[in-house]
């Protein structure tokens, strides 16, 4: 997204790749990936410059609204942290609910004033990994961790609805939603499977037993975040997942919708190595547990 902005707001690859420290073909190549996982351009290219398309105008009002709200969320973790002589490394994934962190690291701040807090944003399998690895020591997870080597507690359950526009949601809402198998027919706007193995396999084993085509898989190391989620949806015949609670402001042709029957639930666990013996990370994991499954 922040690459994006910098080739919008540029006008120019070159001068955008300069701001990045990135190089041009590299840059070139991530538009066109984006272009592509998004079936629509946004970039006209010329000799003189690249200038975004109408599609490209809209996604650049999301990324921003997107990458303010990243850097917010940054700044206010940021705000529980201390200086200290012990540091706790927190992996996330994406979509967490907004207040599932903030009382939690309060206590800790409290509690254990010395230990300060790392975030890394990271995707499941890539938390398991670095757990197993030694390189941060709790994440949140989005399936549960298989092994002895690692321990785990359920800390929130969502009950995923439906994005899409409000055309579409004309013509199949009901008075209790939306039913899952209403949505065949449109494109599931998805994430890759290597972030999340488990939990790809759990979600669209459910989507295609509902008569669901999901179509070619999504580009592998190419995370799903809210403003490609919003941008599929308002191009075409599409629709994305997510919570009642999304923080990301919806624009107008987009409506979050309940599923029926509430067929879909994400889970996150908290995960750390089974051999730790910190207080200061018992303490933050039995903080995270007295919240518990929504």
């Amino acid at each position: 997204m922040r690459a994006f902005v910098a080739v919008a707001e540029e006008g120019s690859l070159s001068a955008a790749a300069r701001r990045l420290h990135v190089s041009q073909p590299a840059l070139s190549q991530s538009m066109n990936a984006l272009e592509r996982q998004l079936g629509v351009q946004l970039l006209i290219r010329g000799s003189t410059g690249v200038q975004a398309t109408e599609a490209g105008m809209t996604l650049l009002d999301e990324a921003r609204a997107v990458l303010a709200r990243h850097d917010q969320a940054v700044a206010a973790v940021a705000r529980h942290t201390s200086v200290g002589d012990r540091v706790l490394r927190l992996g996330i994934p994406l979509e967490l609910p907004t207040d599932l962190l903030s009382q939690p690291l309060a206590d800790l701040a409290a509690a254990y004033p010395g230990t300060r807090v790392q975030v890394r944003h990271m995707s499941t399998a890539a938390q398991v990994a670095a757990l197993r690895a030694g390189d941060i020591d709790v994440g949140l997870v989005r399936e549960r961790p298989i092994g002895p080597d690692l321990d785990a507690v359920l800390v929130v359950e969502e009950r995923l609805g439906v994005l899409l526009t409000a055309e579409h949601a004309a013509k199949i809402a009901g008075p209790d939603g939306i039913r899952l198998d209403a949505l065949a027919g449109l494109s599931w706007v998805g994430f890759p499977r290597s972030g999340s193995p488990a939990w790809y396999d759990e979600l669209t084993a459910i989507l295609r037993s509902h008569g669901l085509d999901l179509g070619p898989a999504a580009p592998e190391g190419q995370e799903l975040i809210a403003a490609v989620k919003l941008a599929a949806v308002t191009a075409g015949a599409a629709f994305a997942l997510a919570p009642p609670n999304w923080s990301p402001p919806i624009p107008d042709p987009v409506i979050w919708s309940l599923l029926v029957g509430n067929p879909l639930v994400r889970r996150t666990w908290a995960a750390w190595p089974a051999d730790s013996h910190r207080r200061d990370l018992g303490y933050f994991i039995a903080a995270l547990e007295l919240r518990g499954p929504e």
